[in-house]
């Protein structure tokens, strides 16, 4: 039997700096440019976990159906770490990257791509630079 979706997807990391520090702890509006960066990548968002740190920073975690993306936060430095992974191809997980960089306002990016699965013989790793 022919597997319905193919084992293979995009995993991309990064780090955004540069950021104003007031939107690195505003923990409801990290959550809707998360989700509209999801909705623009064309992956589809089963559920969203926030936790607010105290005295600040903001964690969120997407659970996906094509697999999970997430954000950490540091306002202390104007940074945040970004992770991303999509399996199959019908979505683009560095347009949830992209769309937080903009919305944000990032001054500085630094991502990394790396194709998973059963494309595991052209495998890559390389830096996007700005997306």
């Amino acid at each position: 039997m022919e597997p319905k979706h193919p084992f293979r997807g995009v995993h991309i990391l990064g780090e955004m700096y540069g950021i104003a520090k007031h939107f690195l702890n505003d923990s409801t509006l990290l959550a809707d440019y998360l989700t509209r960066g999801i909705e623009e990548s064309g992956a589809t968002l089963c559920s969203l976990q926030v936790k607010q740190f105290d005295p600040s920073g903001v964690s969120i975690l997407a659970l996906l159906s094509e697999s999970h993306t997430s954000i950490h936060t540091y306002p202390e430095f104007g940074a945040l770490f970004f992770d991303a992974f999509t399996c199959g191809d019908r979505c683009a997980p560095q347009r949830i990257a992209a769309f937080l960089a903009q919305a944000l306002g990032a001054r500085h990016q630094k991502m990394t791509k790396i194709v998973r699965g059963d494309s595991s013989d052209y495998t890559t790793k390389h830096s996007l630079g700005l997306l």
